[in-house]
């Protein structure tokens, strides 16, 4: 089954509340993300303010400078707080 990440709204401290086309929702933790990798793209996010400009786009979460993460990744790494009945 292909996933899809819906919405996307910044909460505090790195941490997005997110929703998800199989109905599940949770709390995904970017700076645990970014803690174990590097490249150009992912250098801003290292300010918060840039971090807070994320958006959803073909159902990834992404960034105005093209960065993408994959939904299923995203997925993988969120606390899941409510599933589908």
């Amino acid at each position: 089954m292909m996933i899809s990440l819906l919405q996307a709204a910044y909460c505090e401290g790195g941490k997005f509340s997110v929703s998800f086309s199989n109905e599940c929702e949770g709390i995904f933790d970017l700076n645990q993300y970014i803690a174990t990798r590097n490249g150009p793209l992912l250098t801003p996010l290292q300010d918060e303010s840039y971090m807070r400009r994320a958006f959803v786009e073909a159902g990834a979460l992404a960034w105005p400078n093209g960065l993408e993460l994959a939904p299923e990744r995203v997925y993988q790494l969120t606390d899941i707080l409510k599933r589908a009945a």
